[in-house]
């Protein structure tokens, strides 16, 4: 493991174009209050909003107007569930993937690869790839994507945000957000072929028609 470190700290040395963006990006920071708060803002908060703005979508999005009234009896509800599970599925099983990659990947933050790094803020360690926050939004926002393009192109616009972000506060290198972005991406393609399968909808179908019999 102790060589697989130091092996990858080398990488990340000798990889000059990563470190050559991250510092173009990570420049921004310590310029001025507001700016740094946008940043962090953006790398901590943001994803929140991003996941909120789904869950209303999914939910009460209908025929191009929002209906926030008996939408029980109004909208189709096993529709709408199976959306919200497509969506959050491939989201948190690609950051489940992306977890268990840091855990057999020894990779060190910018702040612990260059002492004279100060971070806006201190998040993990020996963790740095691939990014799971790249991961689980890039997965959010596709799948969204594949649901409504017009939403799904402003929360991938959110998830770069937040990829950029991350990088500027100094908790991630380029490469770790790129490979979060694939990974992302990947899994909610395979996700979307797999629930558009007639046994899983048929699986879904029976739960869902329970579940909603209930509300």
């Amino acid at each position: 493991m102790n060589f697989l470190v130091y092996s990858v700290i080398n990488n990340y040395q000798k990889f000059k174009m990563n470190n050559t963006i991250f510092f173009s990006l990570y420049n921004l920071a310590h310029q001025s209050v507001f700016l740094d708060w946008v940043i962090v803002f953006c790398a901590n908060i943001l994803g929140n909003i991003l996941i909120l703005i789904s869950c209303i979508f999914l939910l009460f999005y209908t025929n191009g107007f929002m209906s926030f009234k008996n939408f029980s009896l109004k909208l189709n509800l096993e529709d709408r569930f199976k959306n919200l599970i497509l969506v959050f599925s491939s989201a948190s099983i690609a950051w489940v993937f992306t977890t268990f990659l840091k855990s057999i990947i020894a990779s060190p933050r910018p702040f612990m690869v260059f002492n004279s790094l100060v971070p806006l803020f201190i998040h993990g360690g020996m963790d740095s790839f691939p990014s799971g926050h790249a991961t689980f939004f890039m997965a959010l926002a596709v799948s969204v994507y594949l649901i409504n393009k017009r939403l799904g192109s402003y929360l991938i616009m959110g998830a770069i945000f937040i990829g950029l972000a991350r990088i500027a506060s100094g908790v991630h290198f380029p490469i770790d957000i790129l490979f979060g972005y694939i990974i992302g991406l990947t899994f909610s393609i395979i996700f979307c072929y797999i629930f558009k399968g007639k046994f899983i909808n048929s699986i879904l179908d029976y739960v869902l028609a329970i579940l909603t019999k209930r509300l």
